[in-house]
């Protein structure tokens, strides 16, 4: 099926986003933006799970507990995510890479699901990786899932309420086109923040050393 004129560039939009989230995470090179790649290592266990300040979020070995303001650990397997109903805490937590990726990874999957699957998949069936090569893997698999799913899908389901029913959004109140835009939404800005984080390692690494153990970086006082 060809899809509709309309839904074309968002999954141009999303196809891009997703192949430069891959590259900047596992190299070897990755777009810069301005038509020249930009070198880039593979992203190690230790920086996948760094905690660059006090409180952090992250995925954790259930065996250890949530973390701090966590009330539960999402997921199934033996690492879940850091989590808790609502009210979420406020100001949020700030969190690692390896709970970014998870969010995004369990997002696409359950939205796969809950538009061209089984409807069935909640938080507590999605698999948590604690391992950076898994994690990637896991990523790549979930966005293909979206993908898939997003080319299935015609002009009548761009504008059906409720088309997703995915449950942990807005989804059965939202024409399908509107959830399309808002993943797109949610890969760009989680992917930017883990390019982020990646650079910030790379800058806090402690001199001399291997670049595996940087310091936290200095958080100034507000002046509010």
């Amino acid at each position: 099926m060809q899809a509709p004129s309309r839904l074309a560039p968002l999954v141009e939009q999303f196809d891009f986003a997703s192949r430069r989230l891959t590259a900047r995470m596992s190299g070897p090179a990755v777009d810069s933006g301005d038509g020249v790649d930009a070198e880039v290592s593979p992203m190690t266990g230790v920086e996948f799970l760094w905690e660059p300040v006090p409180g952090c979020w992250s995925v954790r070995r259930l065996v250890d507990g949530a973390g701090p303001r966590a009330t539960f650990l999402a997921g199934t397997g033996d690492w879940e995510r850091d989590a808790t109903s609502c009210p979420h805490p406020w100001p949020p937590p700030f969190t690692t890479i390896a709970w970014r990726l998870s969010h995004l990874s369990e997002m696409l999957l359950l939205r796969a699901d809950h538009t061209a699957g089984s409807d069935a998949l909640t938080r507590d069936d999605y698999v948590v990786s604690g391992d950076v090569t898994g994690a990637v893997a896991e990523f790549g698999a979930a966005a293909e899932a979206w993908r898939t799913a997003l080319l299935r899908v015609d002009d009548v389901a761009l504008d059906t309420v409720g088309y997703c029913t995915y449950p942990h959004g807005s989804d059965p109140e939202e024409p399908f086109l509107d959830i399309v835009w808002w993943v797109n939404q949610e890969l760009l800005h989680h992917g930017a923040e883990v390019a982020l984080l990646r650079d910030l390692y790379r800058a806090c690494a402690t001199a001399g050393n291997d670049g595996t153990t940087p310091t936290r970086p200095s958080i100034a006082p507000s002046d509010s």
